[in-house]
């Protein structure tokens, strides 16, 4: 952390003219909060204290001429060229280099203070309460994280930035210690917060999100996930005085009812994203209201909210296209049915990441949707052509056919095929052909390679190889390649050698069938496959590669019995729970694994 003032003095005269400099303030209108990972030069740099009066007297013409170029630039033009610098040693340099560059990288340097260490910490603290600094600290940090040293805060801890008004991002992720009164410490007064992300603060009450709704009306991102002593109260006055928010995350706020989403439906028109899981006190009304008013709504989590049913969808406006919606996450809703999701197809046609984990009644018997046929995929990819990841674990009824026609997707990135057995290399083929680029009607012919980065294929038990390699070759930006099962690779130890370790609470025969190839371990397998292609040529030169598998589909199907035996394949919702978890085949979260 940067010594605070005393690497640099200014005369009084001119730390007056420099405090008194018009403020500037840029509000980010569209900026994830609470996951967007951005360069802090973009953020918005505040109050320049920079704005020198400039005079054409002759003293002054005399000293500009002796001086040099680069000192004789405007404040607006060394703030962008400091921007450019990522390094806080080279911003400390700036600051000692003269008074005037000092002026303008001051802010850059304190608009977000380091405080990833106790020390670092101090060091702020000390600065923003010294009462002679050389800057207005203070009134420089506009973002303010203190998530590192969540173990440590404490009410306490937080009382030297209650002079900090200008914060606009406040991020005390897990800081179980601070209380009502070291959160509204920070918050009155504070009318220049965009964002506030509380999680993980179980002693919070209404008395903060009522502060919140008092003093912050610009507020855009909300997170108070496992905050579970919130209720309806708060968060009304919240929707209410709180216009523009886009972001609210309310997981696992077990108290939230109708009430207070139907005030957030009718009160904020900007949302964008609203995270509702374990939520269970939320009915159809809320779902339909968010939707339905929410026109620029683009992301909609309501997992466990188990009272959710049809009519939350079949009660949306008619030959109305919701056309913002890009992710809905419907896991373990229970009763949806298909008439459900034949709704949102056709409400949301933009829609790019559909979660049904655990919908049992679409299922109808398992935790994985195993009803679902070639019919129903190909009719999703036609309306919803701009999917990017899709999970299909378990739906034994597909084919090569519905591959094949995902396989279509222009922009599809991630595809979960766990334990589709009917399946053959033909679907892998087709994942692995070049996608025609349609962006340009004059180059139809125009191909381009496939954009697959992660793909899930354990237990698809026809597969060999030849198809596996086939996928390596053509999809350069393949990361993750899950096949967990599969008899071709964990019988082979030359394979296997290139796979991540299995969980360390994993069985030995769960150890045994694990088989995930991640980063690094995917481009060790297809190199090794590459150097012993040799091995695919059969006798007349052919390449097994480009056989049609339907001359070996006969014995391979022979052969699935008896592996699903051997590997220990079946309907136990925990154990395929605990494999793909590993493997990072469920969708219904992050997606990664």
């Amino acid at each position: 952390m940067a010594r605070p003032a005393a690497e640099v003095r200014e005369p009084s005269s001119t730390r007056s003219s420099s405090t008194s400099s018009q403020e500037r303030t840029v509000y980010e209108d569209d900026t994830d909060f609470f996951t967007a990972a951005r360069n802090d030069s973009q953020s918005s740099l505040g109050p320049t204290l920079c704005d020198v009066p400039f005079s054409p007297d002759s003293e002054e013409s005399e000293r500009l001429r002796i001086i040099s170029p680069i000192s004789r630039l405007p404040p607006e033009l060394l703030i962008a060229v400091f921007a450019r610098l990522n390094s806080s040693a080279d911003l400390r340099s700036c600051m000692i280099a003269s008074k005037t560059w000092a002026r303008n990288s001051a802010e850059m340097l304190w608009h977000r203070p380091l405080c990833n260490t106790w020390q670092n910490l101090t060091n702020v603290s000390l600065s923003i309460q010294k009462p002679d600094g050389y800057f207005p600290y203070n009134a420089l940090v506009r973002r303010l994280n203190l998530s590192n040293l969540n173990e440590q805060i404490n009410d306490g801890s937080v009382q030297p930035f209650m002079a900090c008004k200008r914060i606009e991002r406040l991020t005390l992720t897990g800081c179980k210690k601070l209380t009502d009164s070291g959160v509204c410490s920070l918050i009155y007064g504070s009318k220049s917060l965009l964002a506030l992300d509380i999680t993980g603060l179980d002693s919070i009450t209404d008395h903060t999100l009522k502060a919140v709704a008092e003093n912050c009306m610009r507020l855009q991102g909300l997170n108070i996930t496992d905050c579970s002593k919130v209720t309806d109260e708060s968060l009304i006055e919240v929707a209410e005085n709180c216009h523009a928010l886009k972001r609210l995350k309310l997981n696992n706020c077990s108290l939230v009812t109708d009430e207070s989403i139907l005030a957030v439906a009718e009160s904020c028109p900007s949302m964008l994203e609203i995270d509702l899981h374990q939520c269970r006190q939320v009915t159809n009304a809320s779902i339909t209201a968010l939707i339905r008013q929410g026109r620029q709504l683009r992301e909609l989590r309501v997992g466990h909210c188990h009272m959710l049913t049809d009519n939350a969808f079949l009660e949306l406006p008619k030959n109305i296209a919701f056309d913002s919606l890009r992710i809905l996450d419907l896991t373990a809703c229970h009763h949806l049915r298909d008439e459900a999701i034949e709704k949102i197809i056709d409400a949301a046609p933009r829609l790019r990441n559909l979660v049904l984990a655990k919908c049992r009644e679409i299922n109808r018997s398992s935790r994985h949707c195993i009803q679902i046929t070639d019919t129903a995929v190909m009719q999703l990819v036609k309306v919803c052509n701009r999917i990017r990841y899709i999970d299909l674990a378990c739906c034994q009824r597909l084919t090569d056919q519905s591959v094949k026609q995902l396989a279509t997707l222009q922009k599809l990135r991630r595809i979960g095929l766990v334990k589709c057995q009917h399946i053959t290399d033909r679907s892998i083929r087709a994942l692995a052909q070049p996608i025609m680029d349609l962006r340009h009607p004059e180059q139809r012919q125009k191909q381009v390679p496939s954009l697959l980065e992660r793909v899930h294929l354990s237990y698809c038990t026809n597969l060999t190889i030849q198809g596996i390699h086939a996928l390596l070759n053509h999809c350069p930006k393949l990361t993750h390649l899950s096949l967990t099962g599969v008899e071709a690779f964990h019988n082979d130890p030359a394979l296997t050698s290139f796979c991540r370790e299995a969980p360390p609470e994993f069985t030995e025969h769960q150890r045994h069938v694990f088989c995930v190839f991640s980063g690094d371990g995917v481009n060790r397998l297809r190199n090794h496959l590459n150097e012993s292609s040799a091995a695919l040529y059969d006798t007349e030169g052919t390449m097994y590669d480009d056989r049609d598998p339907d001359a070996d589909m006969d014995a391979e199907a022979g052969q699935v019995a008896g592996l699903m035996h051997a590997t220990g394949i079946n309907d136990d919702d925990e154990d395929m729970d605990e494999v793909e978890a590993a493997e990072g085949s469920q969708y219904g979260g992050s997606g990664e694994g």
